[in-house]
Formats: structure tokens, C-alpha cells, sequence
């Protein structure tokens, strides 16, 4: 089970629950003997223990040795002479020898201070009434103690003072065993939630890792909701089954074996009692598991839904205003989460049934013991406390049972979203650093080479080819562009730069070197990448044009910010470079979004820039500003833009256009305007001919 193994991470605090678990529970099966006890000994035995006093007085000696030796018994003879040894009063006293064999003494000395103390009618109606030799042993100790009790009377011993003696010393124990078990329970508990949250926190940490390394093929696999739900539900799902593994799957062992072998100490004819209560668990327990594991199978799966359709409401609520579908989408959401509920609430009324069944079965054996354990009472072979003891050891052995069937119904259920979070963690990702990489033989030149050979590209869960056959050339100190209609795969080739992607077929070359032999470190660290769609951290300004460099010097920040034409509505800012920023970016305009991402890229030490379509949002005039402090101020790197419009890259260096996948038309906006009709049909649906040929900016 995934479950044990992540104990792997807390294996030296699991050793300690272990010994602690056994302190806890040597306290707890403790307890019991000790009630049982107290209203044996303590209250009907007056205090005393042993039907062997401590001390006999001269003359009881003497009748008793009279007595075993009439019955010819010399071992019981020399038992009785090394047990007790004279005083100086005269007074035998009890030596370490007889406290050494109690249990032999005991017996031997039973019938015949039973005749010394004028006990011997009663005794002999009781002893007649036994059917069973074990029965006869029983009523004969009993009938010895009150044998013992006239002696130490006749010694002239305060009864009443042995007897709270007795009382204050077992229960001075009951409260130094209770002290010791709340004490490990404290520690446990801590010890429990600690080691948990740390393999929560290891957990996440690995996830999160893991993720991050992940390529889009494995984001898209997993989607982004099935990833946060495995990220945040699933791993606490996860850490709260562990606190209970700790806890209860190590101790309720541990609790039901001592349970059943102090059972099998007070009496065992009553032990079919629970046999037949841990058989009435079991099966309404498999009832249970039954009926309840097939929904906890699909509970998370449900709950993904749930957030899949929140996150994408709560992504889209301008276009869901926009479209007046705020009902249809409500309708879905509640149809999602009507079916988490159902299911929910199935699960909960399961487990709602079982308290009150499981009561009524620990109050029926607690009916049945008594039923039966008056008998025995009544015949002499059980004693009030031994009966309490046995009770309460029935319930300890049947509520361990219970937790461990509690536990056999959340285990799966959490075996699920361990399984889920496994699938992440040993999930590959398509895109792999190289055992033997390049990265020194890149060169040391302010811009890099890009080359693609004969590339095609195609997704995994698609037959069909995105790109087909594209080879072109990105020349340091030059600006290429790609073109083309939409769909046609234009941003699919930054992607492959940058390889969030590998391609199918053919290469891409840095200075010549395929990039599948870098590592994606020695890679990224060539190129300054500004998305499709800008996206910003929550922070500031600074913090996000710095992005990649936290400790980045605030004229190297500023520099950036100038080329990006966006030092102007920052400065409007009260706070500057330290103005806030939401997640996302949300408090600022597009076109400000996209050129703080331009920015961000400029900040960096790239060699080459790619830019996806990141002037769409930017007016012409912002536009053409742009594009002319990068022509200045970035001499010698390499520039590829991908663009819709004409005006963005018709004085670029190198136009590649894009059709279908397939590159239609290479060369520069005058070549392509003579021999490429797509490009010529973009290039006049979006500017006049006589803008066209004056080369307008």
C-alpha cells in the first residue's frame, strides 16, 4: 500500500510511536486490574491479598503444621517452615521465600486455617456446590481469605487501616498509570501530527517539483484542475490518514492482543461473548466497505470536476457576462456539485448507520457478561471486580477491532488520492536533460544561430501534423519573422525553441547544436521568452520585470522597462517600480501586461528574443516604438517575432510564412509581396498598397 511507504520519510519518529504506543498501552490495560482489584481485594477482601498472612501468631502456626502433617504432606510441611520464620516475640513472620511462592503457600495453607479459624462447615457446603476442579481451587482461596482475616484480627491488626492502606496505594497507581498514559497520548499526539505534516509537506514539495519539470504534453495530460486537486486535497487527504496510521492502525493491534491475553487471565469461559461480538463487527463492517468503496473510488474524481468547473467560470466571467450565460453556467456547477453531494451524503449516511449498530452491539455484550458473569459470581468462580475488569476488557478488544475497520474504510479511500499523487510523482516528463550534454560548445557571441531542419511536429494524442518539413534560419543581429493565418503554427515554433516540446521529426540547432543535447538550463538561459498571453506574479512591478533575477540592479530593471515603451505609465504610478501587482495582472490593461512580460524578457542576458505575438495588444504608434528601441538597443541578438500583423514585421529581416503548417514563403516583405500570394493577400487585408510599398512603420 502507497499509504506505508510514504512512512519512509518519518522512519525514526515511527520507531518512537511504536514504544510509546506499547508505554500507552501498558497503562490502559492496567487500569482495569487495578478496578478490579480495588473492589476485590481492597473493599471485599478488607485489603489482603493472600490467604498466607504476613505474620501467624505461635499458636496458629503450630495447629496448622499439626494439620499438614496429619494430611502426610511434607512437601506443604517444609513449605510452611521455609515460608515463616519465629520472632523474638514469638510471632512467625512471613519470609522472602514464602512472598516468592505466594501461589504455593496459598494452597497449602488455605484448608488448614480454614479448620483453624472454625470455617470448615461453610467451607465444605461451598467446596460441595463446585463442579469443576478450577471452581473448587476458587472457593477454597476465597473461603482461605476470610480464614486470613480472622488471623490478622486475632493478631490484633486495625482492619480498617489495612484495608484504606490497600485503597490509597492501588490508587495512588491508577493515577501514576493514568498520569503515564495521558503523558504518552500528549507526546503521540504531537509526535503523530508532526510526522504527518511533514510527509504532507515533503509530499507537496515533490509534487510541486515534479510538476515544474513537467512539459505542456504532461500539464495537458493531468489538465491544471486534476493538478491542484492532487496538490491540495489529495495530499491532505493523505496527511490526515497518516496521524491516524500512527495512531490507531499501529495501536489497535497492540491494544486487542493485551486485551484478549488479560481476557484469557480473568476468565475464558466467557470469551465467546467476543468472540461472537468481533464476528458481528466484522460483518457489518464488509457490509459497509461494500457499499461505501465504490463511491469513495469516485469521490475525487468528482470533487476534480467540481474545481475544474469553478476554475474555468471564475477564469471566464467576462466572456459568461458578456454571452449572458451566467444561468447555463450556474446549471453546470450545480449539476457537478448536486453529484459530489449525492454522493457525499451516501457515504456519510453509511457511516451515520454504523455508530448506532455498533453501540447496540457493545451494549448487548455488556448485557451478556453480566447475564452469564452473574452466574459464575453466584457459583464462586468469578469476583465482582474480575467481571468489571472482563467488561472492560471486552470493549477495549472490540473498539480496537472497530478502529481497525474505521481505518480499512478510509485507508482506500485514501489509497486513491495516494494513487493519484503517485501518478504525478512517477510520472516522466517527455522533456529530459541529456546524460552527456553540449552546453560548453555554445558560443560566447552577443547572439545566437537558430536553425530548423526539416522539422515537423506533431501532439502525442494526434495524428495529424502541426508543423510539416519547416526549415529556416535565425541570423544573430537580425530580426526573423513568421506569419501566417491562425492555426497555422506559428507559436508552436517558439514552443519548440524553447522546447516545451520535442519535435517529431528533423532538429533545431543552437550554434549548431541540436538542443535536445543541452540541458534545458543552458538552453533557457540563450533565449528571453514572452508569451502569447503576458502573465504577471503577484508583487510589483520591479519584482516582476526582475523576475529572473531577484538581486537584478534597478538600472538594468529601468533599461528594460525604457525599450519596452512602458517607463511612461509607470512613472504615472505613485509607487513607481513598487506599485502592486495582482495575480495574473489583473490591475493593469492589456497592452501595460504585455509590455511589462516584453520587459521582463528584456532584463535578462538572453541572446536571442522570442516574441509570440506579444505586440498584439500594443497600439501602432507604442508598436513601432518598440520595435525600433529593440533595432537600436539590441545590436547583434537574435530577434524572431511571431505576428498577425504586417505592420509589426514587414521590415524584419527574414520573413517566414506559415501555412497549414507548411512554410509557403521565405525572404524579405518586397521578395515575399512579388512571389508569396498568402503573404501578399495578409499583407493587403490589413494595409493599403500604397502603405505596403512606402514601408509604413
Amino acid at each position: 500500500m502507497r499509504l506505508i511507504r510514504y512512512l519512509r520519510y518519518v522512519k525514526f519518529a515511527v520507531v518512537l510511536i511504536a514504544c510509546l504506543l506499547f508505554v500507552q498501552a501498558f497503562a490502559d490495560l492496567s487500569l482495569p486490574r487495578l478496578t478490579s482489584d480495588i473492589v476485590d481485594v481492597g473493599i471485599q477482601q478488607q485489603g489482603i491479598e493472600h490467604v498466607a498472612p504476613d505474620e501467624l501468631s505461635n499458636e496458629t502456626f503450630q495447629q496448622v503444621q499439626t494439620i499438614l502433617d496429619g494430611n502426610d504432606s511434607s512437601d506443604e510441611t517444609s513449605l510452611l517452615n521455609e515460608s515463616y520464620k519465629q520472632g523474638h516475640n514469638g510471632i512467625y513472620v512471613l519470609t522472602d521465600y514464602g512472598r516468592e511462592n505466594y501461589e504455593r503457600l496459598d494452597l497449602a495453607l488455605a484448608s488448614a486455617l480454614i479448620e483453624v479459624h472454625g470455617l470448615s462447615q461453610e467451607s465444605a457446603t461451598l467446596l460441595a456446590s463446585a463442579q469443576t476442579p478450577e471452581e473448587k481451587e476458587s472457593l477454597l482461596l476465597q473461603q482461605g481469605i476470610l480464614a486470613a482475616q480472622k488471623e490478622y484480627q486475632a493478631l490484633g491488626y486495625d482492619m480498617f487501616a489495612l484495608q484504606m492502606n490497600y485503597l490509597l496505594l492501588a490508587g495512588l497507581k491508577m493515577l501514576g498509570l493514568a498520569a503515564l498514559g495521558m503523558g504518552a497520548a500528549i507526546v503521540l499526539g504531537y509526535i503523530s501530527a508532526r510526522s504527518a505534516a511533514k510527509i504532507g509537506r515533503i509530499l507537496r514539495n515533490e509534487l510541486f517539483s515534479r510538476v515544474v519539470s513537467f512539459s505542456d504534453t504532461e500539464i495537458n495530460q493531468f489538465s491544471a484542475a486534476s493538478l491542484i486537486t492532487r496538490g491540495t486535497n489529495d495530499i491532505q487527504l493523505v496527511q490526515n490518514v497518516s496521524v491516524m496510521m500512527l495512531r490507531m492502525v499501529l495501536y489497535s493491534p497492540i491494544l486487542a492482543i493485551g486485551g484478549i491475553i488479560m481476557v484469557v487471565q480473568t476468565n475464558l469461559q466467557m470469551g465467546w461473548i467476543i468472540v461472537a461480538a468481533i464476528a458481528a463487527v466484522f460483518v457489518l463492517l464488509g457490509i459497509l466497505i461494500k457499499l461505501v468503496m465504490p463511491k469513495f473510488k469516485i469521490m475525487q474524481k468528482l470533487i476534480d470536476r467540481v474545481n475544474l468547473v469553478a476554475r474555468e467560470m471564475l477564469s471566464g466571467l467576462s466572456v459568461i457576462r458578456a454571452f449572458d450565460r451566467e444561468d447555463f453556467e450556474e446549471a453546470r456547477f450545480d449539476e457537478a456539485s448536486t453529484r459530489l453531494m449525492k454522493t457525499q451524503l451516501f457515504t456519510n449516511r453509511a457511516m451515520t448507520f454504523m455508530m448506532p449498530t455498533l453501540t447496540l452491539i457493545m451494549n448487548g455484550v455488556s448485557v451478556a457478561i453480566v447475564w452469564f458473569g452473574g452466574g459464575f459470581i453466584d457459583a464462586g468462580t468469578l469476583q465482582t471486580g474480575d467481571l468489571i475488569a472482563f467488561i472492560t476488557y471486552s470493549m477495549v478488544i472490540i473498539m480496537s477491532f472497530l478502529m481497525l475497520g474505521m481505518i480499512s474504510i478510509m485507508l482506500p479511500r485514501a489509497d486513491v488520492a495516494a494513487q493519484r499523487v503517485d501518478e504525478v510523482l512517477e510520472a516522466t516528463s517527455s522533456i529530459r536533460d541529456p546524460e552527456h550534454p553540449q552546453d560548453e560548445a555554445l558560443l560566447n557571441t552577443p547572439g545566437v544561430e537558430i536553425a530548423f531542419h526539416e522539422v515537423s511536429f506533431g501532439y502525442a494524442d494526434s495524428k495529424e501534423q502541426v508543423l510539416e518539413d519547416i526549415s529556416f534560419v535565425a541570423k544573430p543581429g537580425k530580426t526573423t519573422a513568421i506569419i501566417g493565418a491562425t492555426g497555422s503554427g506559428k507559436s508552436t515554433i517558439i514552443k519548440l525553441i524553447e522546447r516545451f516540446y520535442d519535435v517529431t521529426k528533423g532538429s533545431i540547432t543552437l550554434d549548431g547544436i541540436d538542443i535536445r543535447n543541452l540541458t534545458q538550463h543552458a538552453l533557457r538561459e540563450q533565449l528571453g521568452y514572452v508569451p502569447q498571453k503576458g502573465f504577471l506574479f503577484s508583487g510589483t512591478i520591479e519584482s516582476n520585470i526582475a523576475y529572473s533575477n531577484e538581486a537584478m540592479s534597478e538600472e538594468q530593471i529601468a533599461q528594460a522597462a525604457d525599450i519596452a515603451q512602458a517607463s511612461s505609465f509607470i512613472s504615472e504610478k505613485e509607487e513607481g517600480f513598487k506599485s502592486e501587482i495582482s495575480q495574473g495582472g489583473t490591475n493593469v490593461s492589456g497592452g501595460q501586461r504585455q509590455r511589462l512580460s516584453i520587459a521582463r524578457a528584456l532584463a535578462t542576458n538572453a541572446r536571442a528574443y522570442l516574441f509570440d505575438d506579444s505586440f498584439s495588444a500594443l497600439d501602432y504608434k507604442t508598436d513601432a516604438a518598440l520595435r525600433e528601441a529593440l533595432n537600436s538597443k539590441l545590436s547583434g541578438r537574435t530577434v524572431l517575432i511571431v505576428a498577425q500583423r504586417i505592420a509589426t514585421i514587414m521590415n524584419a529581416d527574414h520573413i517566414v510564412v506559415l501555412d497549414e503548417g507548411k512554410i509557403v514563403g521565405q525572404g524579405t516583405h518586397t521578395e515575399l509581396m512579388d512571389t508569396c500570394e498568402e503573404y501578399k493577400e495578409i499583407a493587403l487585408s490589413q494595409l493599403s498598397a500604397e502603405e505596403l510599398k512606402g514601408g509604413v512603420q
